[in-house]
């Protein structure tokens, strides 16, 4: 291609690379060899314009989109963590869409390092940056994951951080999963918004691990109540949460008898779904009211320069 011959041809002889330029570089490319060249023109262009760079064109997320459609993790990690790329990045949404590109790829443990560059960094962290940043602890699922998480919601709280319902189930999740009762139940006392299916499934865990069945039977029996209008839509329970909670009870004849009743109404009335609580916790509804899965899809082309909307809900 003449234009690449001619980016060649100028990064020889030390020439200056201006904004346009790389900006027309970065929409041409389409093999992971024209990602090499972009890396050498970035580093060039970097070079050149570093004080300035602040105020001028945001090229990060334009370059992540264009490694985050080619499937080139590697060159995005290297070129986000070196140093000498200081401010090249300096936007939050560089690093939102590498960490869905890793976190796609089911790379937990480098989505949690390009985080922790990003705090290193010092970008400011917005509603995506902790929804991505609970979805990634929650998969780690390790106890250096379960700290980090923690922390996140400490600072956030004491920032005045307006988190996301589903980063506070997101934690609730985290804690059952490393069977720490009291902070799952902390977590999800923190839960404002309660009339969803997800907050709800997580209540009834949250109960039936604390030992209070009544209470899980108060909660399934309140999801059935009739005075609801035809146009609200009714809780819906995973079939997989109810059948843990099946196997509880089944210590207790009684109320394994009125979990059976409630059961089958629930059955009856189309509130009881497939789906796992895993895939709740990654499934929002859009605007068309059909699944969408959260992290899981290439939203935007890399050729567009607006932001990239990540598929999360906020």
């Amino acid at each position: 291609d003449p234009y690449f011959e001619s980016i060649k041809e100028k990064l020889n002889k030390h020439e200056r690379i201006l904004k346009n330029e790389l900006k027309t570089l970065l929409h041409l490319c389409q093999t992971s060899s024209d990602v090499e060249l972009a890396r050498k023109v970035i580093y060039r262009y970097h070079e050149q314009n570093e004080i300035t760079a602040l105020h001028n064109f945001k090229f990060g997320p334009l370059f992540m989109r264009l490694c985050y459609q080619l499937d080139l993790e590697r060159p995005a990690v290297e070129l986000i963590k070196d140093q000498n790329l200081h401010g090249f990045f300096s936007e939050s949404a560089s690093f939102h869409i590498l960490m869905t590109m890793l976190f796609n790829k089911g790379h937990f443990e480098s989505a949690l390092e390009v985080l922790v560059e990003m705090k290193k960094q010092r970008i400011p962290f917005n509603k995506e940056t902790y929804l991505l940043a609970f979805a990634i602890c929650y998969k780690l699922d390790s106890m250096e994951s379960c700290k980090i998480s923690e922390k996140l919601l400490e600072e956030a709280q004491l920032k005045g951080d307006v988190l996301p319902l589903r980063a506070f189930c997101f934690a609730v999740a985290t804690a059952l999963k490393k069977n720490d009762v009291a902070q799952a139940k902390f977590h999800c006392s923190r839960i404002m918004k309660t009339e969803n299916n997800l907050y709800n499934n997580l209540k009834v865990l949250v109960q039936l691990r604390s030992g209070s069945l009544e209470e899980v039977i108060k909660t399934l029996e309140a999801a059935m109540e009739v005075d609801i209008p035809p146009f609200v839509k009714k809780i819906k329970f995973s079939e997989q949460v109810l059948a843990t909670v099946r196997e509880k009870m089944e210590e207790n004849s009684d109320l394994s008898a009125k979990l059976e009743d409630i059961y089958m109404k629930l059955q009856a009335s189309g509130q009881i779904t497939t789906h796992t609580l895993e895939d709740m916790l990654f499934q929002i509804p859009n605007s068309k009211k059909t699944p969408a899965k959260l992290l899981n899809h290439k939203q935007l082309g890399y050729q567009t320069a607006k932001p990239l909307q990540l598929n999360l809900l906020l």
